[in-house]
């Protein structure tokens, strides 16, 4: 009896690669963290998403303060899925990071199936594509920021590359595109290259008007849910962030010099690995529109515009972190581009060799550098939001009225009644959110007993207060503008 052939020998899957590789990059931004300061979360907004979380486990109530129901949760999807933390036991951090690294792992699957299918000859045992995606360093900072970022821009590519692969499926693209909002009211821009593409790529009048109507009833359905859960929790149809945010800074932003916004915007896009990458998107984004991939045009359009509104509306703080989304679709394209050339004989074997040092090179610097980064903003709220929420529930009376500027750690750790400066969840502030006068008056008829903000940003309202805390004494900050003050009110 002839014995059985002997099969090819074993290897590890490459999604089980790719996750792994995602494990080790979130566990080092975890302990550098903990190394310099302790683990924690980069943006004092988390705490947000934690306290709506948390209530709704715990209390069913889908608000900032029990018995107050609000919209201040700008992701509604992403805060469900933080309270399934509370009801497991998990919260507030070994679940919120889990889902930083499931949503990093996902994407970063896509990511290398996606290279795989649109470059036929790139079929590596090792991920490269995928690994690259896990040690991109916004993307791993997003991973650890226990915020929706990555839910945000996984979706964002899960639509932008099925139009790229030329997928016909609108109504699920649709429902992809609805199903966004929820994570990000800029979502609602997916529609627009789902249409375009639809223009170009279907062949008759017939079968675009069949494939427009599939794509507006899927997104149709879940954007109309979410505004109708807006309306019904605050009067409004987009959540309050969404208002207070342009109120804060607009004016502000629009005032700067043309050219400081520009290099404000460009810097976080090419201060990461893509630096090395874009002969590459170039290349490949050249290459698709010659061939007609009405798909990656539309990609290509819909980044341009999405970074154009953010541009005009808000500054790209906290290392770019609202438009982080958008890329994923950027470093596509610039691996895509690196993979056909390193195929084709238009570089010798010297510059092939020199060009993936670079990438790999500045792939691991600029993790590292971000890793620190990380660190640093883990210790600044530490040292100065949770350190002072923590200083308050200790030394104010639990019933004593708080204005608060930024309302994160202050609203989980602490009890007392709050008054939100930035309007998140007092919508009414947003119309005089920087007119300190009527903010004094308004302190005043809510009365407020305890004033906590940041100096630099109410200097009237802080004029001839008794201060009573001061945070920060052991912040690397040196600029006294910075540091969160206690002041008495009244």
């Amino acid at each position: 009896m002839a014995r059985a052939s002997i099969s090819s020998k074993p290897y590890l899957d490459w999604r089980v690669i790719v996750a792994f590789a995602a494990l080790i990059a979130v566990g080092l931004y975890l302990l550098m963290s903990a190394m310099i300061v302790r683990v924690g979360f980069p943006l004092d907004d988390t705490w947000i998403h934690l306290t709506y979380a948390r209530n709704f486990a715990e209390h069913g109530e889908w608000a900032f303060r029990l018995g107050e129901q609000s919209a201040g949760s700008t992701s509604p999807l992403w805060t469900l899925l933080l309270s399934i933390g509370y009801v497991l036991h998990l919260a507030p951090y070994a679940w919120t990071f889990f889902l930083g690294w499931l949503m990093l792992t996902l994407l970063a699957i896509f990511a290398e199936a996606s290279a795989r299918k649109l470059q036929t000859g790139y079929q590596p045992r090792i991920p490269w594509v995928g690994i690259f995606f896990t040690f991109a360093w916004h993307l791993t900072w997003a991973a650890t920021s226990g915020m929706e970022t990555l839910l945000h821009a996984l979706l964002i590519f899960l639509v932008l590359t099925s139009l790229i692969r030329g997928s016909s499926r609108y109504a699920m693209l649709g429902l992809f595109a609805g199903l966004s909002v929820w994570v990000r009211p800029d979502g609602a821009t997916l529609l627009g290259p789902i249409l375009f593409t639809i223009a170009f790529n279907e062949k008759s009048w017939f079968s675009r008007g069949r494939s427009v109507i599939s794509a507006l009833i899927g997104f149709g359905v879940l954007f109309l849910l979410y505004l109708l859960f807006n309306l019904a929790l605050s009067g409004n149809p987009m959540p309050n962030t969404f208002y207070a945010k342009q109120a804060e800074y607009q004016a502000g932003w629009l005032s700067q010099p043309l050219k400081d916004r520009l290099v404000d915007y460009l810097l976080p896009i090419f201060a990461s690995p893509f630096i090395a990458l874009f002969p590459g998107a170039v290349g490949w984004v050249g290459g698709a529109i010659r061939n007609r991939n009405w798909g990656a045009l539309a990609g290509v359009i819909w980044f341009m515009g999405y970074i154009l509104i953010y541009f005009l509306r808000l500054p790209p703080y906290q290392h770019g972190r609202y438009i982080i989304p958008a890329f994923p679709i950027l470093y596509l394209w610039g691996l895509l581009g690196m993979v056909g050339f390193m195929q084709s004989a238009k570089l010798n074997l010297r510059m092939k060799l020199l060009w993936k040092t670079l990438v790999a090179a500045l792939l691991v610097v600029f993790f590292t550098l971000g890793g620190l980064q990380n660190a640093d903003d883990v210790f600044w709220v530490e040292s100065e939001m949770v350190a002072t929420a923590k200083w308050v529930n200790q030394n104010i009376p639990p019933a004593a009225t708080l204005a608060v500027h930024d309302i994160g750690a202050m609203g989980y750790l602490v009890s007392n009644p709050l008054v939100d400066l930035a309007g998140l969840v007092d919508p009414e502030v947003i119309p005089f959110i920087r007119d300190e006068t009527r903010l004094a008056d308004y302190l005043n008829d809510r009365s407020v007993e305890y004033l906590i903000v940041p100096p630099g940003f109410y200097k009237e309202l802080i004029e001839n207060r008794e201060i009573i805390f001061i945070s920060g004494e052991a912040s690397s900050s040196t600029n006294p503008n910075e540091h969160m003050l206690v002041l008495k009110w009244k």
